[in-house]
């Protein structure tokens, strides 16, 4: 198109993934989607909400008993209160949150920190406001944040920093001394910080989420966005929240309320009455553990190099040992001849840096997984 807001924008390697999945009938591990069902009990929920008349618009914010849900999960788990009336709004999954937090905030000029490899919607959502992504890599193996290259990196225009943790697609955790070090360079030069927290349930090896809501200089210039499509294995469902302090939160809402207004009602409705239960969020650390542990059993005899992720559901192979292949290729040529589809991670990284990696998502039953290993154990 002339004029386009978004001319070198390409498409979604998600996409592009799944629909060569499609195309070469492949085992699909690209897309992050669990392909096993939800509870019965949410799903019952969700249709008794709609036979009990949930069916016009919610409030804007949204169903204000799964507001209030939501900040007593917040408190019971990070020891901090997010009013629910006016600190937490329900979206359209949490890519519409960090979408409309980036709106609220950003404009022609400034700049955005993000470290890369970078979930793909950060950086055109700043573009569309005219602001411009400042990368700081992250290095393989172990995506570790260098704090001093994110001060050299901050300027008069600096704007935001957006962090993602548990983090996709390395499955690295920030720390607790992370998030000190976020907190002091976002206070000291007065950034907005979008904490980008959808895995926030999904961590393994006895780690602690290091919710921004736990730091108080922090929270305090914070957006935090999730998702509960991770969390309950529905992502179709593009169900999220978003958490900031009431003066964000109302130039969040100015813009949410004329991007989608408000969000599916019977499902809200839904939500709050499940979540009543906190073991539907807090057995995700042991069930996802157990996946990753058995897939990881199933390739200990590959020749991939493997670092286990500690959060989200996705792992990474290191295929240098194998190829030298670009990662793109390499993905390519699994799922073509070999019928599994994977990501490559070099479409997210600082300049398509390329680690010989590939990303495959865990979310899958047993069986499946043990189809994709044999496929990478021949390998």
């Amino acid at each position: 198109m002339k004029n386009s807001k978004l001319p070198a924008i390409p498409q979604s390697i998600f996409a592009i993934m799944s629909k060569m999945a499609a195309e070469y009938n492949a085992i699909n591990l690209s897309q992050g989607f669990p392909n096993f069902d939800s509870d019965p009990k949410l799903l019952s929920l969700v249709s008794r909400a709609m036979q009990e008349g949930h069916n016009q618009y919610a409030p804007m914010p949204g169903n204000l008993e799964l507001r209030t849900i939501i900040s007593e999960k917040i408190e019971n788990a990070h020891k901090k209160r997010y009013d629910p009336a006016t600190e937490i709004t329900i979206t359209a999954g949490a890519t519409q949150a960090i979408f409309t937090a980036i709106a609220a905030t950003i404009m022609q000029g400034d700049e955005v920190i993000i470290f890369t490899p970078a979930y793909d919607c950060y950086e055109p959502s700043v573009a569309l406001f005219g602001g411009k992504t400042i990368a700081v890599q992250l290095e393989a193996p172990a995506f570790t944040p260098d704090w001093e290259e994110v001060q050299t990196k901050v300027n008069a225009k600096t704007k935001m920093i957006i962090i993602n943790s548990p983090h996709n697609p390395s499955g690295m955790l920030f720390t607790e001394e992370d998030m000190l070090q976020l907190q002091q360079i976002a206070t000291a030069h007065d950034l907005f910080v979008i904490s980008d927290e959808v895995y926030e349930h999904i961590i393994f090896d006895g780690h602690e989420h290091q919710s921004a809501a736990r730091f108080p200089d922090l929270a305090a210039r914070t957006f935090i966005t999730a998702s509960f499509g991770k969390t309950f294995h529905n992502t179709g469902w593009k169900m999220g929240y978003c958490l900031a302090p009431k003066s964000l939160m109302e130039e969040f809402q100015k813009i949410h309320q004329y991007v989608v207004f408000c969000v599916n009602h019977p499902m809200q409705v839904a939500l709050a009455e499940y979540m009543k239960d906190p073991e539907t969020y807090l057995s995700l650390p042991a069930f996802y553990e157990e996946k990753r542990n058995y897939f990881l059993s199933l390739l200990q005899n590959s020749k991939f190099k493997i670092v286990p992720s500690k959060g989200t559901y996705f792992q990474l192979l290191d295929f240098s040992e194998i190829t030298s292949e670009s990662d793109i290729t390499f993905a390519e040529r699994l799922t073509k001849e070999l019928g599994l589809a994977t990501i490559p991670t070099s479409v997210f990284n600082k300049n398509k840096e390329d680690f010989k990696q590939i990303r495959v998502c865990f979310a899958k039953t047993d069986s499946t997984l043990e189809a994709a290993a044999k496929i990478l154990n021949a390998i």
